[in-house]
């Protein structure tokens, strides 16, 4: 090989890597920018995991108002419940106000005659007014669970009273609740080898949905580089312009992995997120990086305005994060939009993470995950370029 050539080659690979300091170096330096990158992610997963991480604890409203000593023992039993925090309200319309308004997740309506009723032997109907989604559904399984616990009671009071066993209702009562019943042991576990943390599971969706926000949004420093002209007298200089795509190419992919890395170390120093497996979570945020730089380098050589950049990054990164699964989990999709969500590299990518979070997977138990993100790079990659080429010597 020619000394001048492989002199060349080396200067240009240090042009490139110069470039791509630059952008990145203009990121750091914009304070809007670096709040958005470096504190903006870490307060967003920290409202996540505090309103709906494995510490949430259901709030149920009651509305007891001289039940007898029958619907003081149902309000006990709700109280005594660990998975419940219960809230008496004066009447059942406060209490509707409160479910519609979200302070509540649910509640239930203990009649004021519901002691004579159940005593004369009526079968009294309770009141459940929940959501009819979400933490209500779960309310109203424990609101049932609670409410047939001691309707068995009041059942076997009824059938002893019947048969002569007893004497009064009040004396069945009292036996039923004596009763020894044979015990039965439940074992629970949690599907997966470990269980996930509070955080970890918004983690993972919104180290996604960073990632691409930030990298759409950046593009705007790709118009502007072309716009002032900085790219022309780059190309006037002894500089190619397959140094100047590659010099890009390397500033927007140094973006992409700045963020990504910074929210994976930082929510395992300060959120104890547990990431799974090493290598799988590195190798998402690799190639997802790509596929993020790709878009974010088609954006910059299509759009011509910098602002408008700027609001078209941010609308479409939460637009596309939205369809990819980044703001509700993709189980909870219809099948139609679980399709429509794997067209875009975001459910692809928050999947693998998730099978590393849950089980450990390894890179081979994500393989059809990791290599869509790799078409998925190379594609955008390869259109990148195209443009980029193009609206550079198009100047020239």
């Amino acid at each position: 090989m020619d000394p001048l050539d492989a002199h060349g080659g080396a200067m240009s690979v240090r042009k490139a890597f110069a470039i791509a300091g630059v952008n990145l170096r203009r990121l750091v330096h914009d304070r809007t920018g670096a709040f958005f990158v470096f504190v903006f992610p870490f307060l967003i997963i920290l409202a996540i995991g505090a309103a709906f991480g494995s510490g949430f604890t259901p709030k149920v409203g009651v509305v007891s108002v001289d039940p007898g000593p029958l619907g003081l023992d149902l309000l006990s039993r709700l109280e005594s419940d660990d998975g419940l925090q219960v809230q008496r309200f004066a009447d059942d319309g406060a209490l509707r106000t409160a479910v519609e308004r979200g302070q509540v997740e649910g509640g239930l309506v203990i009649p004021g005659d519901y002691d004579e009723r159940v005593r004369a032997g009526e079968t009294v109907p309770l009141s459940v007014i929940a959501r009819p989604v979400g933490a209500g559904q779960e309310v109203q399984i424990a609101l049932d669970a609670v409410v047939d616990a001691q309707s068995v009671e009041i059942r076997a009071a009824r059938f002893a009273l019947a048969e002569g066993a007893v004497d009064d209702f009040d004396q069945g009562l009292a036996r039923a609740d004596a009763a020894s019943l044979p015990a039965v042991e439940v074992t629970s576990r949690t599907a997966g080898n470990r269980v996930v943390g509070t955080f970890d599971t918004g983690a993972a969706q919104e180290l996604i949905l960073f990632m691409f926000l930030t990298s759409l949004s950046a593009s705007s420093m790709l118009i502007e580089t072309r716009r002032l002209g900085v790219s022309t007298r780059m190309l006037a200089s002894p500089t190619s312009v397959s140094t100047i795509l590659l010099g890009e190419t390397l500033g927007r992919y140094a973006i992409a992995l700045v963020q990504g890395l910074l929210i994976v170390i930082g929510t395992v120093l300060l959120f104890q997120v547990d990431w799974g497996d090493p290598l799988t979570t590195t190798l998402v945020v690799l190639l997802f990086a790509l596929a993020a730089t790709g878009a974010a380098m088609v954006m910059g050589s299509v759009l011509q305005n910098a602002s408008q950049a700027g609001a078209m990054g941010v609308f479409l990164g939460l637009v596309l994060a939205a369809l990819g699964g980044c703001m509700v989990p993709l189980e909870i999709f219809p099948p139609l939009m679980y399709r429509i969500a794997h067209l875009f590299p975001h459910a692809w990518a928050i999947e693998a993470l998730t099978e590393s979070i849950a089980t450990s997977a390894g890179p081979s138990d994500v393989a059809t995950n990791l290599f869509v993100l790799v078409a998925y790079g190379v594609a955008l990659l390869a259109i990148a370029t195209f443009l980029l080429r193009r609206a550079l010597t198009a100047r020239t």
